[in-house]
């Protein structure tokens, strides 16, 4: 159990992520200057930290909170925090943020550029990394915070980031000339945040891939064209120019995708890897070489095009429009299952990486009993 003199820590094994275990700690007694000490409250769990677990040495993502066994992460994952002592000029004790977390009950950070907004994490091993995941958000200030919402915040908020960058991105490159947007996973959360952002646009075709169980519920989702299952992949007319976004990782399937659709595949973007049992390298391929797509390097193209201001006006614009089917109260979207206690949440963990949470289900976990 959490005490006030301990933080525990959730590790998964950084080569089989269904496997976890709790690290404990004592808390400092006192802290440095300029530190602050946060008790992590809540934080969502889905496959897109799956996604960060398995491309957790490539994209860096084990470096945001290290462990001291190199066969261990920790997985960061969005949340909310109360500061509960604080070092540091600009942040008070008992206020709420916004950000990227340990699974933990505690975490120090040491705030720089503290601003009315919130501030960056600037401890020595996070310099360099993506600055998109260092930035910490007053839910005083921030002008997207609703208290109602804060579960569909952490659960969506960072995906549907993705999302908007995604659309954003294939727009950006003229659909590399494709008329139709395919996206495996369809039922995932960033992958039908792309879907609904493509879908208003109405420029392109928006097909999903999907399991059989998952059928009915993306297809009622009503922002793919088209939905088929993942045997379904031969009976696609392979005859339209097509982009292929992969949420899944399977390499089975973007094999059978790149074969089948040849000279007709136009862009083939690797996003995540929810079917983590399946990733790996699939050597030559059909058509273009497989991409992978990195949100911060549209993020830091768009503030060059846009500035900063723009970039985030647009997405608040994009992120109310989404939240209305989200939250609708007859067929939401996104139901949340709030899961309390260290062992309840590895367990939840687990369901996730293992692909046993229905679609419309959002894990909103809490080491806090």
């Amino acid at each position: 159990m959490p005490t006030t003199h301990t933080c525990l820590t959730l590790e998964v094994a950084k080569s089989h992520p269904d496997q976890s275990r709790v690290v404990t700690a004592p808390l400092p007694t006192a802290l440095a200057s300029d530190e602050v000490l946060l008790k992590v409250e809540n934080f969502a769990f889905t496959a897109n930290n799956v996604t960060y677990a398995m491309f957790g040495d490539a994209m860096h993502y084990w470096q945001f909170f290290p462990s001291s066994d190199a066969a261990w992460g920790v997985i960061p994952v969005w949340g909310f925090a109360t500061v509960l002592s604080s070092a540091a000029d600009g942040v008070t004790v008992g206020e709420r943020f916004y950000g990227y977390f340990p699974t933990a009950t505690h975490v120090v950070v040491k705030p720089d550029r503290v601003s009315p907004g919130g501030f960056v994490d600037g401890v020595a091993h996070r310099v360099g990394l993506p600055a998109v995941y260092n930035q910490y958000v007053r839910c005083s200030a921030d002008t997207g915070y609703r208290e109602s919402l804060e579960a569909q915040q952490a659960l969506l908020r960072p995906l549907f980031f993705t999302s908007f960058l995604i659309d954003d991105f294939l727009y950006d490159n003229a659909w590399f000339g494709a008329e139709r947007i395919m996206l495996s996973s369809a039922s995932s959360k960033t992958a039908y945040g792309t879907a609904f952002c493509l879908h208003a646009r109405k420029a392109v075709d928006v097909v999903g891939l999907t399991s059989k169980s998952n059928l009915d519920f993306t297809r009622g989702l009503g922002c793919y064209t088209e939905v088929f299952t993942y045997d379904e992949v031969a009976d696609i007319g392979n005859h339209v120019p097509t982009v292929y976004v992969d949420f899944s990782g399977n390499t089975d399937l973007r094999r059978a995708i790149h074969t089948h659709f040849g000279d007709a595949l136009k862009h083939s973007a690797s996003i995540g890897g929810t079917d983590w049992q399946h990733l790996g390298k699939v050597g030559d391929l059909p058509g273009p070489r497989p991409a992978l797509f990195f949100a911060p390097s549209q993020i830091q193209k768009r503030i060059k095009d846009w500035g900063n201001a723009t970039l985030m006006q647009r997405l608040a614009a994009a992120w109310t429009d989404f939240m209305v089917p989200v939250t609708r109260p007859d067929q939401p979207w996104l139901v949340v299952n709030s899961v309390l206690g260290v062992e309840a949440s590895q367990a939840a963990m687990q369901r996730v990486v293992a692909g046993k949470v229905k679609p419309d289900e959002g894990m909103m976990l809490s080491l806090w009993g």
